[in-house]
C-alpha cells in the first residue's frame, strides 16, 4: 500500500479533474433539460419534435462513440476541440438527453386538475408553473435526477479515452510507472464508491422523503 500512498497526491490532481468535468456537466445540463422538457411538455409541435428526436436520438448511442465523434469527427467539419472541451461536450449532450426526460415525466405526473385549478383561478401559465407545478414535480424529478449525476461522475471515467487526465488516467499513468496495479485500482476504487456511494445514499434519502407525494 506504500505505492498507493506515495501516488495520492498525483492522483488527488486526476480527481480534481474528474471533479471538475463532472460539475460542469451536471450543471449545463441540469439548467438546458430542464428549459428543454418544459418546452416539450408545453411547446407547439414544431418546436416539441426536434427536442423529442435529439432525446430519443442521444439516448440511443453510447456516451463512448459520443465522446469520439466530438473529438474525432467535428474536425471532419472544421470544428476542433482540445480533448477536454470535446469530453465534456458529449457528456453534457447525453446527460441533457436524459434530464429532459426526467423533466417531462416529473410534470407530467401531476394530475391535470392541478393545471386546470389555476386557471380557474386565473393564474398565468408561469404563475402555474413556478406556484403549482414546480413545487410538486421536483419531488419527482430529485431522485432520478441524482441517479443522473451518480451516472456523470462514473461516465467520466470514459474522458480518459481520448487523453484527459483524471482519476482514471492518473492511475493507468501510476501502474505504467510502478508496474504495481493491485494497490492503485483498490485505491481507485474506493475513491469512485465513495463518490457514487455518497450520491445514491443521498437518492435514497430523498425517494424516502418525497415517496409519499410518488403514491399519490
Amino acid at each position: 500500500m506504500e505505492v498507493a500512498f506515495n501516488a495520492l497526491p498525483f492522483l488527488m490532481e486526476g480527481l480534481w479533474v474528474t471533479v471538475k468535468v463532472t460539475a460542469i456537466v451536471v450543471a449545463i445540463s441540469l439548467v438546458v433539460g430542464v428549459v428543454m422538457g418544459v418546452v416539450l411538455t408545453y411547446g407547439s409541435a414544431w418546436v416539441r419534435w426536434p427536442i423529442r428526436l435529439y432525446t430519443d436520438f442521444i439516448r440511443g448511442i453510447p456516451v463512448l462513440v459520443l465522446i469520439f465523434f466530438a473529438y474525432y469527427g467535428l474536425p471532419a467539419i472544421g470544428l476542433n476541440l482540445d480533448n477536454f472541451t470535446a469530453a465534456v461536450t458529449a457528456l453534457t449532450a447525453f446527460k441533457i438527453a436524459h434530464v429532459i426526460e426526467t423533466t417531462r415525466g416529473a410534470i407530467q405526473s401531476i394530475h391535470q386538475g392541478q393545471t386546470e385549478a389555476g386557471k380557474a383561478i386565473g393564474l398565468p401559465f408561469w404563475d402555474r408553473m413556478i406556484y403549482i407545478i414546480f413545487p410538486q414535480a421536483v419531488r419527482r424529478f430529485l431522485p432520478p435526477w441524482i441517479n443522473t449525476v451518480a451516472d456523470a461522475a462514473k461516465g467520466s471515467a470514459l474522458v480518459s479515452l481520448i487523453g484527459v487526465v483524471d482519476l482514471m488516467l492518473a492511475m493507468q499513468k501510476v501502474i505504467g510507472r510502478t508496474f504495481e496495479p493491485m494497490p492503485i485500482y483498490l485505491l481507485g476504487a474506493v475513491i469512485y464508491f465513495l463518490i457514487n456511494y455518497s450520491l445514491s445514499l443521498s437518492s435514497r434519502r430523498l425517494e424516502k422523503q418525497f415517496s409519499y407525494s410518488l403514491e399519490k
